[in-house]
């Protein structure tokens, strides 16, 4: 017996997409199929037209979609790019999310505090019982430019970005690496007073020079028992922006 139509379930439904959609699914099919590879050429709006047989307006919305999400590059005057995907590509495009989650929500940066520090002394723990004499003198390099750069907050602040950077790749782990990065860039890019680092910089080179030390000595222990002091002193730091 045929049910009555008042029984038909919303899933039943059929919905219309629009060609764009469906673009993009065609689109993002030829790069994980890798049809075309990082750094290949996608190929022209008239190629793709005919390919798909639709119009110019569906492929240019579904090529400025995949731009959006960070799949291609689209530049003026060139044909769109198939770009290297990593656990960067994908970190970036939440940057807005991330400004507007935190600025919205004081709370959510305490949050992001506390996963930093657990994420940091995961870090140097695997770190100190890695490292390199590259490695150490890298770090001692960086130390260096820090010290130079007191009194220039947005230059020390670099540098004290970089140092923690270059920790995540000793690890030798590009997710690590990435995430690290993006944790800087949220806490120090949208929540850095620059008035708290005034007086700090002794103190936080102190910090660094031990953290060096410990790690050239592979004292795993000594390294995550400093930078858990570091990162439990520097966590005033950090500040909504009003």
């Amino acid at each position: 017996m045929i049910p009555p139509a008042h029984n038909k379930t919303h899933s039943d439904k059929i919905i219309r997409r629009k060609l764009s959609d469906q673009v993009v699914e065609k689109l993002r099919g030829m790069i994980l199929s890798h049809e075309v590879e990082p750094g290949d050429y996608m190929p022209s709006e008239r190629a793709l037209m005919e390919k798909f047989g639709v119009g110019r307006p569906a492929v240019r919305e579904a090529l400025q979609s995949l731009h959006n999400s960070g799949l291609i590059s689209i530049n003026h005057g060139e044909r769109s790019r198939v770009n290297e995907i990593d656990a960067g590509t994908v970190l970036s495009q939440s940057d807005d999310i991330a400004r507007l989650v935190l600025s919205a929500v004081p709370a959510n940066l305490e949050h992001l505090k506390h996963a930093r520090q657990m994420f940091e002394l995961g870090m140097i723990r695997v770190a100190a019982a890695n490292a390199t004499a590259e490695d150490v003198a890298d770090l001692r390099a960086i130390h260096a430019k820090q010290q130079e750069n007191v009194g220039n907050a947005t230059a020390f602040i670099e540098a004290d970005m970089n140092f923690h950077t270059r920790l995540a790749e000793m690890t030798g782990n590009p997710i690590i690496v990435s995430v690290s990065r993006a944790m800087l860039g949220w806490l120090f890019e949208y929540h850095v007073s620059l008035l708290h680092w005034s007086g700090k910089e002794d103190v936080t080179l102190s910090e660094h020079a031990e953290m060096i030390d410990l790690i050239e000595k592979r004292d795993v222990e000594g390294a995550v028992a400093t930078m858990s002091r570091h990162l439990a002193r520097s966590a005033g730091v950090f500040e909504v922006k009003s």
